[in-house]
């Protein structure tokens, strides 16, 4: 069943520069989720945008291999953003370059990364403790490439040190064309819960479109990430894992206040095994398996008997046995739904 349509969208498209959102829902960057065949199939059923996972720029400098596969494309993702992560201006400059040459719409600078290897590096988050030194870094993108340049941070390093304002403030006075704004601290990591009520500040201090993310899970989520922040639009991370079509549901609700339900069982086991597949095509059949567990895990997750099947796959090493798993775990359950 549909819900009641709302009077008016909650959302709008947003000029990103040259680009346009016509519904900023946008695909979070998450390592180790957001590769290549995830956004297919997140795009598959619909998104504003799609993004990378983050890219270490020296890496990609350096060409190397795995750091080259990340930023593969195809022309079925639509508009998609490439996010760089890294502390040098003239090397960050030089990857976002090499990223506009391989066709990517726009570039997205990582300051939100909380992870310790990533912080230990001066990137990341570790940036928004050095507002000169950022500036310097998001300066030295925007001159570099001709594609618009959008950053995404967090709230501030902790609660001592809320920043955000400030740094988005800079951002758009060094040319940045959008911000995205995670709830939370990174002290915080992923802990407690995000905070949209100060992402606020946030929308006070800048008059370029603004994106919240964190914690947007669920409908009514989407809904109030919006009215207490402000934003624009949204960016949804862990909510997609196992949920590609999650996006399209935030869509049709904040555009028209339809609630679109999720898709039937066996358009999920379809959907399901074509990401399979697309996983063991991208990385071959050895590590697209590893890498397919916890995809598999995310899409059975609250099923009937889901915990025996999640045991049962993550012990297999084979992928004829891993399909055959999959099958044969979804079909009694689509026969019950008949």
């Amino acid at each position: 069943m549909h819900g009641k349509p709302q009077t008016l969208p909650k959302i709008k498209p947003i000029q990103i520069g040259a680009v346009t959102l016509e519904s900023p829902v946008i695909l979070a960057p998450m390592a180790g989720v957001s590769d290549l065949p995830f956004r297919r199939a997140v795009k598959k059923f619909g998104a504003g945008m799609v993004t990378s996972e983050m890219i270490a720029s020296q890496a990609m400098i350096r060409e190397c291999r795995k750091t080259m596969q990340m930023v593969l494309r195809t022309d079925e993702e639509g508009i998609m953003s490439v996010q760089i992560a890294g502390c040098e201006p003239e090397v960050m400059a030089e990857a976002a370059k090499l990223n506009e040459d391989k066709g990517a719409d726009i570039i997205d600078i990582n300051f939100g990364c909380p992870v310790k290897k990533v912080v230990n590096g001066h990137a990341g988050s570790a940036l928004m403790r050095d507002e000169i030194h950022a500036a310097r870094i998001l300066e030295s993108v925007v001159r570099a490439v001709k594609i618009p340049v959008t950053l995404k941070m967090r709230l501030g390093w902790n609660n001592e040190n809320k920043n955000a304002p400030r740094l988005a403030k800079i951002a758009e006075d060094c040319g940045v064309r959008m911000v995205t704004v995670h709830g939370r601290t990174r002290s915080q990591m992923y802990e407690g819960h995000a905070d949209w009520v100060f992402i606020r500040n946030v929308r006070d201090a800048i008059k370029i479109p603004l994106i919240a993310n964190g914690d947007i899970r669920e409908l009514a989520d989407a809904d109030k990430a919006l009215e207490l922040s402000g934003a624009d639009g949204i960016m949804i991370g862990r909510g997609s894992c196992g949920r590609p079509w999650f996006l399209r549901q935030a869509m049709d609700y904040l555009k028209n206040g339809v609630v679109t339900p999720a898709p039937s069982l066996e358009c999920q086991l379809m959907t399901l095994l074509e990401h399979f597949d697309a996983m063991l095509a991208h990385y071959g059949e050895q590590a697209g398996l590893h890498i397919a567990r916890k995809h598999i895990g995310w899409y059975s997750k609250g099923l009937v008997r889901s915990a025996e099947f999640r045991a049962a796959v993550n012990a297999t090493d084979d992928a004829k046995k891993t399909r055959a798993l999959i099958e044969n775990f979804y079909k009694p359950l689509m026969e019950q739904t008949i």
